[in-house]
């Protein structure tokens, strides 16, 4: 494999995220589209960022991403999570700096399944004595 180029993998919720980490300028490309468009919401673009910031290494790598499933905050958290995976997998010294930070950990909250006989979840029809 190109010692240039890194790939991990991210999850959260129902998003998948696909990274490619590539020596360059620090350009952060997300479904072929530039951040900014793809994440309008600046506390997303911060998560997006965290790890690269955490390791000082925002303008040394360039990201390709491609997301899908979810929505924007899974999409986030889970670009977040296959960021800090290609980062470990470009540097091994960076994963004491990673996992510090909790980067590395899948968070592994998903939605709970209907059941049957029921409204959602866990909610129950109003239950009537008389």
């Amino acid at each position: 494999m190109n010692p240039d180029v890194a790939q991990g993998t991210g999850r959260r919720k129902r998003a998948i995220a696909r990274v490619k980490l590539t020596l360059g300028q620090g350009v952060i490309t997300i479904n072929k589209r530039p951040i900014e468009d793809y994440f309008p919401r600046p506390q997303l673009r911060q998560i997006v960022r965290q790890p690269l910031e955490a390791t000082q290494s925002a303008s040394r790598f360039d990201v390709e991403v491609k997301a899908e499933g979810g929505g924007p905050t899974g999409q986030a958290g889970a670009v977040r999570h296959g960021i800090a995976r290609a980062l470990l997998d470009m540097d091994e010294s960076l994963k004491e700096t990673l996992r510090s930070n909790g980067f590395l950990t899948r968070d592994s909250r998903e939605k709970e399944s209907k059941k049957y006989g029921r409204k959602r979840a866990r909610k129950r029809f109003q239950y009537s004595k008389r």
